[in-house]
């Protein structure tokens, strides 16, 4: 019974993880997808794209906590160098409504 607890726990974790690394990417690619109109940077863009492509092949079993947070502080660092430009409102508004 403790193995299958055990193997729970794990399953949670990896759930837990992908979602952690979904919500990074998706935030990016909603910010390329509000970008995407007034930048022509097309190794940018197709740089976007590939990180879309490769969250699909991401074992998460191999993928460590430290990992994970490595992820998201990119994610942070990125956003905040297009929060300038958001502030400006040269780009609008990546969502209409406030997501958290």
């Amino acid at each position: 019974m403790s193995m299958s607890i055990g193997k729970q726990k794990s399953m949670d974790s990896r759930n837990r993880n992908r979602l952690r690394v979904e919500s990074c990417i998706g935030t990016i690619i909603d910010v390329h997808k509000s970008i995407n109109s007034m930048i022509e940077n097309e190794e940018l863009l197709a740089h976007f794209e590939e990180l879309g492509e490769a969250i699909e092949a991401l074992d998460m079993s191999k993928v460590s906590e430290r990992d994970i947070l490595m992820v998201e502080k990119a994610t942070n660092a990125l956003l905040g160098e297009f929060g300038s430009l958001f502030e400006t409102g040269m780009f609008g508004s990546v969502y209409s409504a406030r997501k958290h």
